[in-house]
């Protein structure tokens, strides 16, 4: 059992298909149960500076009001969902698309109302992702929740993808993404991690800034909540994906 974690920055847009789906089909047609879980900070960038919205990010993750949001939403849901399984069902894998919202999957609440409409997990029930694995589908899921009220909320996929890859005890949760790993004297790129135990880096983690924060934060919450090992690489050059899943690069996270 794997969950990807297919970084924005990592998806490679204006090709018919793209390199990392036909690696993750190529693995599922060899019997890999994978759940794809999404990133689209680049594309939610673009779609934003086209509308003339200004948004703003505070330690990593982004400041959503309502407004922010409809664009989040659409462009996640939407867009960058919908083209992911596109490319999936044209190499012959049954794919579905969700919201991490639906089917009682995640379930969030605002903690911090300075972020406006960005959610924590408040629960989890992946019940609905082991019913698809276990017919041979595979979820694709986009990091939009929504509350118990039924107020939409943008989540980070990080965490999202943390969270799934720990209550299913996936084997490991392989975060593809726009750095080589961790650096341990953040964000000095010669103090790479090849591996690290979850307490270490907990312990180092509180040094990070911006966009590191929440993908140590989901390293450490998928280890603590079931998952057996979390790696982390520069998922943008397509060879890559192959020494990841090998164990060659990136930085390894383990209990």
């Amino acid at each position: 059992m794997i969950v990807f974690k297919y970084g924005g920055h990592a998806i490679t847009e204006g090709l018919a298909v793209d390199p990392a789906i036909k690696f993750l089909a190529d693995l599922i047609k060899s019997g890999e149960k994978i759940v794809i879980v999404h990133g689209g900070g680049p594309q939610i960038n673009r779609e934003l500076e086209i509308h003339g919205i200004k948004s703003e990010m505070v330690k990593g993750l982004r400041k959503t009001t309502p407004e922010v949001f409809a664009v989040v939403q659409r462009t996640l849901s939407g867009e960058v969902l919908r083209n992911l399984v596109n490319q999936l069902v044209a190499q012959g894998i049954n794919a579905i698309g969700i919201s991490a919202g639906d089917g009682n999957l995640i379930r969030g609440e605002v903690r911090n109302p300075e972020l406006g409409l960005v959610g924590e997990i408040s629960k989890i029930d992946v019940s609905v992702l082991n019913d698809f694995l276990e017919k041979g589908i595979t979820p694709v899921v986009s990091p939009i929740a929504v509350t118990h009220d039924g107020v939409g909320l943008n989540m980070n996929a990080d965490l999202i993808a943390g969270a799934i890859g720990g209550a299913l005890k996936a084997e490991v949760v392989m975060f593809s993404t726009d750095v080589s790993g961790i650096f341990r004297n953040w964000p000095d790129e010669n103090s790479l991690i090849d591996a690290i135990c979850v307490d270490e880096l907990a312990a180092i983690s509180k040094e990070f800034t911006g966009g590191m924060i929440p993908k140590a934060s989901a390293a450490i919450n998928a280890i603590n909540s079931g998952a057996k090992s979390v790696r982390i690489f520069d998922g943008r050059i397509i060879n890559n994906l192959t020494a990841a899943h090998s164990g060659e690069i990136g930085t390894l996270v383990v209990p």
